[in-house]
C-alpha cells in the first residue's frame, strides 16, 4: 500500500514516514504545496495525508487538485480541531482528520479504517486485508465472520462460532506456517477470555472447531495436528 505524505514538518514528516514504513506501508513524502502537485501521479498512490498548513499554501489546494484527477481516501492532519477546519476538510470530501499532536497507533488505526471502509486494503492478489481464505474457509476479520464457501453452489454460508472459538481460530491464523503446543493454545485462549481455560476444553474447543470448518474433521485439511507438538494451519 502506498501512501502520499505531504507534511512540511521535517521532523513529523520523517517520523510519520518511518512509522509508516515500519508497518509495512510504502510512504512518499512531500514537504510544500508545490512539490506535492509536481509529484502526484494518479493511479500510484492508495491513500493522502495531508497536511492543511503549508509554507506556500494549504493541504485544501492539494486535495482539491487530486479529487480532480481520482477519487483517494484523504486525512487530513491539523494543528487545529476547530470546527470551521474539520467541516472545510469533510465536505471537501477528506475521509477522516487528525488532530496534532497525535499518537502514531491512533493514526495507524485511521487509516487502516479509512482504507477498509474504501475498499482499497488489499494485499498483493488484490483481495482485501481484511479477508482471509484458507481452503474452503473465508474469514472476514472486519465483521468476526467465518464463511465456508460451497464448492458445488458457489455460495458461501456463515458459521455460527462461540467467541472462544473464533479466538481460536484466529490465534491460529495469526500464527499460520508455525506450530502451535497446547500450552501456547491455552495461555492466548486464557488472556483473550479473561477466564481459566484448562487442558480439557481446549480439546473440546479444537475439536468443535474442526466440526464446523472442516469437511471432514476426522481427516482435518486446516487445522492439522502436528504429533507430540500441537497444531498448525499451514501457510
Amino acid at each position: 500500500m502506498k501512501v502520499f505524505l505531504l507534511e512540511d514538518d521535517d521532523a513529523i514528516g520523517m517520523g510519520l514516514k518511518y512509522s509508516l514504513e515500519k508497518e509495512g506501508f510504502d510512504a512518499g513524502l512531500f514537504k510544500s504545496k508545490t512539490e506535492a502537485l509536481e509529484n502526484w501521479k494518479p493511479g500510484e498512490y492508495d491513500l493522502c495525508i495531508l497536511d492543511i498548513n503549508l509554507p506556500d499554501g494549504n493541504g485544501y489546494d492539494v486535495c482539491r487538485y487530486i479529487r480532480e484527477k481520482e477519487d483517494v481516501p484523504v486525512i487530513f492532519l491539523t494543528a487545529s480541531d476547530a470546527e470551521v477546519n474539520v467541516v472545510m476538510g469533510l465536505e471537501m470530501g477528506a475521509d477522516d482528520y487528525i488532530c496534532k499532536p497525535f499518537r502514531v497507533g491512533e493514526l495507524i488505526a485511521r487509516i487502516r479504517t479509512v482504507l477498509r471502509r474504501s475498499g482499497k486494503n488489499k494485499n498483493a492478489a488484490g483481495v482485501p486485508d481484511n479477508i482471509i481464505r484458507i481452503e474452503n474457509i473465508i474469514i472476514n476479520t472486519a465483521e468476526a465472520k467465518v464463511y465456508i464457501s460451497d464448492k458445488k453452489t458457489g455460495k458461501d454460508k456463515n458459521v455460527e462460532l462461540t467467541a472462544l472459538e473464533y479466538r481460536l481460530l484466529l490465534d491460529f491464523i495469526n500464527n499460520r506456517g508455525i506450530v502451535m503446543s497446547r500450552n501456547k493454545l491455552l495461555e492466548d485462549m486464557w488472556d483473550v477470555s479473561g477466564e481459566f481455560v484448562n487442558d480439557n476444553t481446549l480439546t473440546v474447543y479444537i475439536k468443535r472447531l474442526r466440526d464446523k470448518i472442516e469437511e471432514d474433521p476426522a481427516d482435518p485439511k486446516i487445522i492439522k495436528t502436528v504429533r507430540g507438538m500441537g497444531y498448525i494451519i499451514e501457510k
